[in-house]
């Protein structure tokens, strides 16, 4: 019987703990859920609804949804695992989390939205306007404001420290043109006033002509899988090295991997290029983690990063 007071006691003091570390009253967590079921049901609609029409007009109605349930006081705690069309990561400081998401205007076509919400008790957020369809001049070194952001999904955030302050490097894809995709490698920062910037040079390059990167741009058929990621194991930005072949049916020249790799390894603050990280060379291209690139559906489909 004692057993039994002291197992009910201990109960009833872990859940008023709980109680007391949530930032949320009961009438803020329903409605956080309400408008989690609502975004949901939108994300879903503009993700894998046939009609271009429908995913258009669902996507239009998430985004001031969106912004509504993050009005809510400490909405950065609230972590919206149940929309699972949106790819939301947070870096190892949780200072920041990344939303993004993609829309198919029409196949091989895409756009991409985002916003940058602060950890704060109130709301800071910056939105990620897509201007890639217009974007002119050398991506691997443009300096991008959220304004003109290279929309892509994110699908994971790597800190890593300068002399300058934090960094964050963001994996991600994009399906360009539907013969080519595109995955990134992107940089970002918080300037002096608190504002979110894309692009550093912070990448040695492996052009005798050119000495830094901004960011690195993997460019390959849409007919197969490239890895891009951070390797915990090696500590290093990992990823296929790609070649220019035939394409078999059309003959048009086509970059794939030759089942090799190449990477980056930080130095003091810049990430210098390793031209083969390993020695051996598998006979077949590596298929990558397929949570990164569906080539069954063409869509992609991510993880949440750990906060």
């Amino acid at each position: 019987m004692r057993l039994t007071i002291l197992f009910c006691l201990a109960l009833v003091g872990g859940v008023l703990t709980a109680q007391r570390q949530t930032p949320f009253s009961a009438e803020q967590l329903a409605k956080l859920a309400a408008s989690e079921d609502t975004l949901g049901v939108l994300g879903y609609t503009f993700v894998n609804d046939t009609l271009a029409e429908e995913r258009f007009v669902a996507c239009r109605a998430f985004i001031p949804r969106l912004v509504e349930a993050l009005k809510t006081p400490h909405s950065f705690r609230y972590p919206f695992s149940q929309i699972q069309s949106v790819s939301i990561q947070y870096p190892a400081d949780s200072s920041f989390r990344i939303f993004t998401w993609q829309l198919m205007v029409d196949p091989g076509e895409y756009r991409y939205y985002g916003a940058i919400q602060r950890n704060t008790a109130e709301l800071q957020l910056f939105p990620l306007r897509d201007r890639s369809f217009e974007f002119a001049g050398d991506l691997e070194q443009a300096e991008i404001t959220p304004d003109g952001w290279y929309g892509n999904l994110v699908y994971k955030v790597h800190q890593f420290n300068t002399a300058a302050g934090p960094r964050y490097l963001l994996f991600g894809f994009d399906g360009f043109d539907g013969i080519e995709r595109r995955k990134l490698v992107d940089v970002l920062y918080f300037d002096t006033e608190g504002q979110p910037r894309l692009g550093a040079p912070v990448f040695t390059s492996s052009d005798p002509l050119v000495a830094t990167k901004n960011r690195l741009v993997l460019e390959y058929s849409a007919d197969i899988s490239v890895t891009s990621n951070y390797d915990a194991v090696q500590e290093m930005i990992l990823f296929d090295h790609l070649i220019t072949v035939a394409h078999p049916t059309t003959g048009e020249p086509i970059r794939v991997p030759d089942g090799s790799y190449e990477g980056y390894r930080l130095e003091n603050g810049r990430w210098v290029h390793v031209e083969k990280v390993f020695d051996q060379i598998s006979d077949e291209p590596p298929i990558p983690d397929p949570k990164f690139d569906n080539p069954a559906t063409r869509r992609p489909v991510y993880s949440r990063g750990g906060r």
